[in-house]
């Protein structure tokens, strides 16, 4: 096993958080106080005391979860270079996300499953929390920025080939339920408790019911990469909207997504249901220029991926700190709307929700503090330490 980590600095004993503005499941509250104890809240609510930092104008959220990343800072997951990974986790831990899903893209079949043994040493030493396989069983009519050279059905036997590289840390696979061996990969997911998730589908509105009767739960990315609404034909939008069963990704950059598209998913399916993710690449965190995306190439340019060859849009260079800021002041979501589908519906999706996802007693002291009137990034906590902007705040000097 790896011996790689995130570096971060020395976790203090017991720290508080006094006079912020804390995003609670139940609601927000003002002027609140947060105690950290050996990398978890020790408890909620109280007076201020000397010694307690100052938080007073301030947001706090939890750590934001992050489904569906390929990448970040310059460096991809795909790349199967621990090195790299660890780059990737960092910069989006910069940004706030404190668990990661690294996610792959289409490669050889051997390939991906020789960069999920490397990722998963990343997974048993706590730098990610599991890991999603994007491709390589999607749609050639709705590949995006995937290689169709390297596209296979879904064989189950395939897709296990990539489960059990894994090693037990396998979270999600993207599939197309209408390609031979969809359905009962999409069963078989199921039964091994992995999420199966429908992406870069062709598949019709018939079709995607019977994924979803047949254990599929996530839509990849709804809208990108997969047939549109028409009046007489639903497709694959309508039905993983309308199910309760099933949770919808969605990316806030501005790019994928309309602000009124975005607003319909939310006014459809709800917060509850809605997980925002980044789908980022490896400009996350970087400026325009060429970069890798598994075997394709990328120009980013505006802030806008798009593949070199072909032009389409490869992922995004969002953030997940950014997707929030959208979600309240583009889309008006409450804060409280914006933590549920950034924290608490993808924590609950990967069994992690007795840990993440919400600050509460007992959880882990992941937290992202965020200014109150604009809602930019100020800092990031993950198991009580501070990764960033921590010597932001005064201490309080009088009780």
């Amino acid at each position: 096993m790896t011996t790689a980590r995130i570096e971060s600095a020395a976790r203090p004993a017991g720290i508080a958080l006094a006079g912020a503005r804390l995003v609670l499941p139940g609601g927000v509250v003002e002027d609140d106080r947060l105690a950290v104890e050996g990398g978890r809240i020790a408890g909620l609510g109280g007076t201020a005391v000397p010694g307690d930092l100052d938080l007073t104008g301030y947001t706090v959220v939890p750590g934001f979860v992050d489904l569906h990343v390929h990448g970040g800072g310059g460096a991809s997951y795909a790349s199967g270079i621990a090195e790299e990974a660890l780059r990737a986790a960092r910069t989006h831990l910069e940004h706030g996300t404190t668990t990661t899903v690294a996610s792959t893209v289409t490669g050889e079949i051997d390939e991906v499953a020789r960069q999920a043994s490397v990722l998963s040493e990343l997974v048993e030493d706590g730098v990610l929390a599991g890991i999603h396989f994007e491709g390589p069983f999607i749609s050639h009519n709705r590949c995006g920025a995937h290689r169709p050279d390297l596209l296979r059905d879904p064989d189950p036997a395939l897709v296990r080939k990539l489960v059990d590289a894994a090693r037990g840390h396998a979270r999600m696979v993207t599939l197309a339920p209408e390609l031979p061996g969809g359905l009962e990969s999409v069963r078989m997911l199921a039964d091994l408790g992995v999420i199966a998730a429908v992406g870069h589908t062709d598949s019709d509105y018939a079709r995607t019911l019977e994924a979803i009767e047949a254990g599929a739960t996530v839509a990849t990315h709804l809208f990108n990469a997969m047939p549109g609404i028409a009046h007489r034909a639903p497709g694959p939008i309508v039905a993983l909207l309308e199910d309760e069963r099933v949770t919808v990704e969605l990316i806030n950059d501005g790019v994928h997504l309309h602000p009124s598209v975005l607003d319909l998913a939310y006014g459809t399916a709800g917060a509850s249901r809605v997980a925002l993710i980044t789908d980022a690449m490896g400009a996350a965190g970087m400026g325009d220029g060429l970069y890798p995306l598994g075997p394709l190439q990328v120009e980013v340019k505006d802030g806008v991926a798009r593949l070199v060859e072909g032009g389409a849009i490869a992922g995004s260079t969002l953030t997940l700190d950014v997707a929030f800021k959208r979600s309240v002041t583009v889309n008006g979501l409450s804060p409280v709307q914006a933590v549920e589908s950034l924290c608490a519906v993808p924590a609950r999706l990967l069994g992690l929700a007795d840990s993440v996802g919400s600050l509460e007693t007992g959880k882990n002291a992941d937290l992202v503090v965020l200014d109150s009137e604009g809602y930019d990034l100020v800092a990031v906590m993950r198991r009580g330490e501070w990764i960033t902007g921590g010597d932001t705040f005064p201490t309080v000097r009088t009780a």
